[in-house]
C-alpha cells in the first residue's frame, strides 16, 4: 500500500519524486525513485511506501533483470500461488508487488530492436493511436496475465523494451489511480489529485459538469474526477501509452479485462446459497488477514461490518493467531451505532476500541477533510477520527464497504421512482449544461451520456448494475475509505469486494436482497451462520455518517444554512444546485477554499470559518 506517481514525455526527472513527496501520507515508511531516458523525452516514476508485507524488503520501484520497472499501490492476495506457478524468474523480493512483473515478463515477448516512436493524433487534448480501441491494441496483450491477479491495485509498469508504459487498476477500482495531459503532451499520472499540484504547469480548475452530475446523483460518474482535464484509469482497465517522436505521449491501446454483471438466477436455492455467500466472504475475510503488521475492523455496529468483525475473528481462531481489535467511532455514549458495536465485541469477546467525537469536531476538522478526500460530502466525517485512531495501533483495516451495492442494502431501492424523480428534479435545476455534449469514448472521462434517471432506475436491476458500473461504489464509498484511510497511512480492504463473492452475489434474484421490510434476506440468514446476536443478524440499515454524530451534523447545517445560500450565488449555473442542498453548498465551498485556493494544503489545518471566510476566485 503506497503512493505512486510518474510521467511520460518532456519533463525533468525529479518531477516524479516532487509528486510522490505529496503523498508521504500514503506511504510512510518508504520512499524511491524510478528515471529513464527513452529517447526524445523520459519515463519517471515516485513512491511512497507503507510497509505491509515483505516489510524489510519490497522497496520501490522495483526494477527486475529485463529493465522493467514498477510502482504498485495495493495488495495482491495470491501472490503465494503465482510466485509457486512461476519457475524461471528471477524473483529478488518475497512480497507481493514483484508477481506484477514476473507476470508480465513471462507473457510478454520482446523485440529485437527498439520499436519506433509512438504517432498519434490529437482528440480533445490527448494524443492516441487510431487502433488504440480497436480489437488486437497493444492493450489487449495484457489482459490475460492481469487476470491472474487476485487483489487490488493501481499499477504503473514501464518496459524499456517495448518503450510501452502500462496503466492499470484492478477490477472493482478499490484503489485510485489518475491522469492528465500538460499543455507540452507530457501524461502526469498518480495515486490521489494532490500530487499534481507539485508540478508548476498544472493548474487545477473544477469540471462544471461533473460537479453538477456528483450533485445530483450524489457520487462523481464514470472515470470523471471534479477538476477538469483529470481523469480516472477505468476500473478493470488496462492502458497502454508510448511517446512520439516530439517527446508526447500517446494512448497506444486501452481495454476492459474485467467488467461485472448482475444476472439473477431464480433456480438457485435459499438455504444453500446464503452458505454459499457465507463461505466465499469467509474466504474473503482470511485472505485480506494477509499482513505482517496486525489488522484492525472498521466496526459501526451494522450487519456488514459486525459480519467482517465475525468471520475475522473466526480467522484468526482457526490460524491460531492473535484476535483482531475493533474501532468505532461515535457523536455520544448513547449513540445506536455505539451500543450495537459494543453488543458485537462483546458477543465476540473482540477487545473495543471507542472514540467519542469532540462537540467541536466539525468545525475544526472539516477542512484538512475535504482537503484528505478531494470530495464535497461533509456528512461522513467520521471516517477521519476513526482511521487516525486506528493507524496508532494497525496498518490494515476491515471495512464493510461494498455489502450495500451487491446485497441491495440502500433505502432507495425500496422506492426508485420516488429516487428517480429526486435525480432528474436535480438535473433539470443543473440549467445551461447540455450533458448530449458530454466528452465520452476512448481516452475519455464519461462512458456515454446515457444516464437518464427515468432509464437506469428503471427496476433494482438495473439500478444495481448502473451505480456498480458508474460510481456509486468506485467513486464514492471506495474513495472515502482511500483517501481518509491512506492520509492516516492506513489501508482499508474490503472482504465484500472478493472475487467469489461478488460472483455468488450477482447470481442472487432481487427479492433476495430488496424486500419489504427487510433488505439483504440472503446476507442475513449467511450471518445466520456466525455467533453474532439475531439483534444485530436483523438490525435495520442506517445511513453512514448522520448516523455516526446525526445532531452535530445537523447542528453545522443549521448554523452554516443562510452562508450558504449565499455562497451559492458564486458558483454560476450551480447554484439552483446547491440551492437546494445546503449541505452541498458548504461543501463546495470547502472544496473551493483548499482545492482552488492558493495554499490548500496549509489552509487544511485551520478552522472551517478561517478557511470558507477566505477564498480565491472561483475558476469555473
Amino acid at each position: 500500500m503506497c503512493g505512486i506517481s510518474g510521467l511520460l514525455g518532456s519533463d525533468s526527472s525529479e518531477m516524479a519524486s516532487n509528486m510522490a513527496r505529496c503523498m508521504r501520507h500514503r506511504g510512510p515508511d518508504g520512499f524511491g525513485g524510478f528515471s529513464e531516458d527513452i529517447g526524445r523525452g523520459i519515463v519517471a516514476f515516485g513512491h511512497s511506501r507503507l510497509s505491509i508485507v515483505d516489510m524489510g524488503g519490497s522497496e520501490q520501484p522495483l526494477v527486475n533483470h529485463s529493465g522493467s520497472a514498477l510502482v504498485h499501490n495495493g495488495e495482491i492476495y495470491n501472490y503465494g500461488q503465482i510466485r509457486k506457478s512461476i519457475s524461471n524468474y528471477q524473483w529478488s523480493t518475497s512480497g507481493d508487488s514483484e508477481t506484477i512483473l514476473a507476470l508480465h515478463s513471462n507473457s510478454i515477448s520482446r523485440p529485437s530492436e527498439a520499436p519506433e516512436f509512438a504517432t498519434g493524433v490529437d482528440v480533445s487534448g490527448i494524443r492516441i493511436s487510431p487502433q488504440a480501441a480497436y480489437p488486437g491494441n497493444p492493450a489487449e496483450k495484457h489482459s490475460k496475465w492481469v487476470s491472474m491477479l487476485d487483489g487490488i491495485w493501481g499499477f504503473a509498469l514501464w518496459d524499456p523494451a517495448l518503450r510501452e508504459l502500462i496503466l492499470c487498476r484492478d477490477s472493482m477500482g478499490v484503489k485510485p489511480l489518475i491522469r492528465t495531459i500538460l499543455p507540452n503532451g507530457t501524461l502526469l499520472f498518480a495515486s490521489e489529485m494532490k500530487a499534481f499540484h507539485a508540478h508548476p504547469e498544472f493548474v487545477p480548475i473544477p469540471d462544471i459538469t461533473s460537479l453538477a452530475v456528483r450533485l445530483a446523483y450524489e457520487y462523481p460518474l464514470d472515470r470523471t474526477t471534479l477538476f477538469d482535464g483529470v481523469m480516472q484509469v477505468g476500473q478493470g482497465t488496462i492502458e497502454t501509452w508510448g511517446i512520439d517522436a516530439e517527446g508526447r505521449a500517446v494512448m497506444t491501446g486501452i481495454t476492459r479485462y474485467s467488467s461485472e454483471s448482475i444476472k439473477p438466477n431464480s433456480s438457485l436455492d435459499f438455504e444453500k446459497h446464503s452458505t454459499i455467500l457465507f463461505d466465499t466472504l469467509s474466504k474473503s475475510v482470511r485472505d485480506r488477514m494477509m499482513s505482517d503488521t496486525p489488522v484492525g475492523i472498521v466496526l459501526s455496529g451494522g450487519l456488514d461490518s459486525s459480519l467482517i468483525a465475525a468471520l475475522a475473528k473466526d480467522s484468526s481462531d482457526e490460524s491460531s493467531l492473535e484476535s483482531p481489535e475493533c474501532w468505532t467511532v461515535a457523536g455520544s455514549e448513547d449513540n445506536p451505532d455505539l451500543i450495537s458495536s459494543q453488543r458485537v465485541t462483546e458477543s465476540l469477546d473482540l477487545q473495543h476500541n471507542v472514540s467519542i467525537l469532540h462537540d467541536d469536531i466539525f468545525w475544526k476538522k472539516l477542512p484538512s477533510f475535504s482537503w484528505d478526500g478531494e470530495d464535497m460530502d461533509i456528512t461522513v466525517l467520521f471516517w477521519q477520527p476513526l482511521f487516525e485512531a486506528m493507524s496508532t495501533s494497525v496498518k490494515v483495516g476491515l471495512c464493510g464497504q461494498g455489502a450495500d451495492e451487491l446485497h441491495g442494502g440502500y433505502q432507495r431501492y425500496a422506492n426508485l421512482p420516488l429516487h428517480a424523480k429526486t435525480v432528474g428534479n436535480r438535473l433539470d435545476l443543473a440549467r445551461g449544461i447540455d450533458f448530449s455534449r458530454i466528452e465520452s469514448g476512448i481516452g475519455k472521462p464519461w462512458e456515454d451520456s446515457g444516464f437518464s434517471p427515468d432509464s437506469v432506475f428503471s427496476s433494482v436491476q438495473s439500478a444495481l448494475q448502473f451505480e456498480l458500473d458508474r460510481g456509486q461504489l468506485t467513486n464514492f464509498q471506495l474513495r472515502l475509505a482511500d483517501r481518509h484511510g491512506m492520509a492516516s497511512g492506513l489501508e482499508a480492504r474490503v472482504p465484500f469486494l472478493g472475487r467469489s463473492h461478488r460472483v455468488a452475489s450477482h447470481k442472487m434474484p432481487i427479492e433476495w436482497r430488496v424486500s419489504s421490510p427487510e433488505e439483504k434476506l440472503a446476507l442475513r440468514k449467511a450471518a445466520e451462520l456466525t455467533n453474532l446476536p439475531d439483534s444485530i443478524v436483523y438490525r435495520p440499515k442506517l445511513p453512514a455518517g448522520t448516523a455516526t454524530a446525526p445532531k452535530m451534523v445537523e447542528s453545522l447545517i443549521s448554523e452554516l444554512e443562510p452562508h450558504a445560500l449565499e455562497w451559492s450565488a458564486e458558483y454560476g449555473i450551480l447554484e439552483p444546485l446547491l440551492r437546494n442542498q445546503p449541505d452541498m453548498a458548504i461543501g463546495i465551498r470547502l472544496f473551493h477554499a483548499t482545492h482552488f485556493t492558493e495554499g490548500g494544503i496549509e489552509r487544511s489545518s485551520k478552522d472551517l470559518m478561517s478557511v470558507i471566510d477566505d477564498v480565491g476566485d472561483w475558476p469555473g
